[in-house]
């Protein structure tokens, strides 16, 4: 979660922000710090670090944003109910599942606690549908 907040600071959205409104800022953020505004390598070097962070941000936030996931809606609810988990991975509150029919989401903001009951758990499909996949922000990472 904090990922996401810091990214919707660092474009200045919030989280009702349209895929169009992430899309007219990130521009505007680009314009004001394209590297080739700049002749002195300093600038150019610094302008160079932020839009890369500008662009990790903007494509971050479109992968999370409702539109988005409204669009892949029906491949997801078909992957969570009828492809069972192949391999999971965990970092920095952030969950990642690998499932049979090659796909793999991303879920963010899992506390370890709830991971730690995961692990745990006697059938890990039927854990990560009752307390993780409609319960926390996800986004597809890979199919």
């Amino acid at each position: 979660m904090k990922k996401i907040l810091g990214y919707r600071k660092l474009l200045g959205v919030n989280e009702h922000a349209t895929l169009l409104a992430l899309k007219t800022v990130y521009r505007n953020l680009m314009k004001e710090w394209h590297p080739d505004k700049f002749t002195d390598q300093v600038e150019k070097d610094l302008c160079e670090a932020k839009s890369r962070h500008i662009i990790e941000a903007y494509h971050f936030l479109v992968s999370i944003a409702p539109e988005t996931r409204a669009q892949t809606a029906d491949a997801f609810n078909q992957t969570i109910t009828s492809a069972g988990i192949t391999d999971f991975e965990y970092k920095d509150e952030t969950l990642l599942i690998n499932f049979v029919d090659q796909s793999s989401y991303e879920w963010l903001g899992i506390p370890k606690a709830l991971y730690v009951k995961m692990v745990n758990a006697p059938a890990l499909g039927r854990f990560a549908r009752r307390h993780i996949y409609h319960s926390f922000p996800y986004r597809v990472a890979g199919k």
